[in-house]
């Protein structure tokens, strides 16, 4: 079963990778616009999917890890890509501090603080904050990220960063999954009291998955600015987060592929039916409203996981 789910990822990533030998550059960005938000998905399910918090201000993160990037990109001249690792400190120390006073709360709560906190960032850049966002314009002249002497210009060249970021994103996400951390987030969403009484501490795992996720979030902000170059508050709205949060909810939450295929389906479709301005949405919007009704863990939705018990083969048994 994992060689047939190996190959089928393998193919599936050839066919990928030759898309941009057969598309235009524009379908080329369209492209690399959902694996942008891939990645932004697969940050943002560690904290909904394994750990069952309700975020809904991750671009929050997003903005801080590509004004992290633009600034000192345009004021100290440091190549971009060489930022990423700061852009992840920034972000993940700005989660640390944002969620440690509320990471005790539950459900609707946590999610309309997590909205606020997103509207505080982002009005916080377009009041030009210390005199270094650059207010409601924004900050122009990022420089080109370079490559091994590569400067990285065309739709097509960003294509195989971004989905190669893609990509590590997903093994990362994938082993942090499998991991003991992984696990300890799945009994957390499950039965956060039973987890707790089974002498796991709560917050502390709940902490570290907001911190991780927003952290990756910073990195992804990181590309986006060295893609478009120019950055704005505007970029980093509360309408981004609820992309996000849809993805994950429609392609199926806590799974990696149902990420991947939400990304697809919400940043992809509206681009192929671009053509029925007025009928895109209404459309979408009935899609949605089908799914939470006739399909509610999403597309594809996550496995329940499965443990062989020492001394036990496959195919006797074993825990759920």
């Amino acid at each position: 079963m994992m060689e047939k789910r190996t190959l089928t990822y393998l193919v599936l990533g050839a066919v990928l990778a030759l898309c941009p030998l057969v598309l235009n550059p524009y379908w080329t960005d369209v492209l690399n616009n959902i694996g942008l938000y891939a990645a932004l998905g697969l940050s943002l399910n560690l904290i909904v999917g394994h750990a069952g918090l309700f975020n809904l201000g991750h671009a929050a993160f997003y903005a801080v890890g590509a004004y992290t990037a633009a600034i000192l990109n345009t004021m100290f001249h440091i190549p971009v890509l060489a930022l990423l690792p700061l852009c992840a400190l920034t972000a993940g120390i700005f989660a640390l501090l944002v969620a440690k006073p509320i990471i005790h709360l539950r459900g609707d709560y946590l999610c309309i603080v997590t909205i606020g906190v997103g509207e505080i960032v982002r009005i916080a850049l377009i009041n030009n904050i210390f005199g270094i966002t650059g207010g409601a314009n924004g900050i122009f002249g990022i420089s080109r990220p370079n490559l091994f002497g590569l400067v990285i210009r065309k739709p097509h060249e960003f294509f195989y960063l971004i989905w190669f970021f893609v990509a590590a994103t997903a093994f990362f996400f994938h082993r942090l999954e499998n991991s003991r951390f992984g696990r300890a987030l799945n009994y957390l969403r499950e039965d956060e009291t039973a987890a707790e009484g089974s002498g796991i501490d709560t917050a502390h795992y709940k902490l570290m998955a907001f911190v991780i996720g927003a952290a990756w979030a910073g990195m992804v902000g990181n590309l986006y600015a060295a893609k478009m170059t120019i950055i704005s508050p505007e970029s980093f709205s509360f309408w981004e987060s609820v992309l996000m949060f849809t993805l994950i909810i429609l392609g199926g939450s806590g799974s990696i592929p149902g990420v991947l295929l939400g990304a697809f389906l919400v940043i992809g479709l509206p681009e192929v039916f671009r053509g029925f301005t007025n009928a895109r949405m209404m459309v979408f919007g009935a899609a949605m409203i089908a799914m939470m009704i006739f399909r509610t863990g999403g597309i594809l939705p996550a496995k329940p996981r499965r443990y062989i018990l020492p001394g036990r083969e496959e195919g006797q048994g074993g825990a759920a």
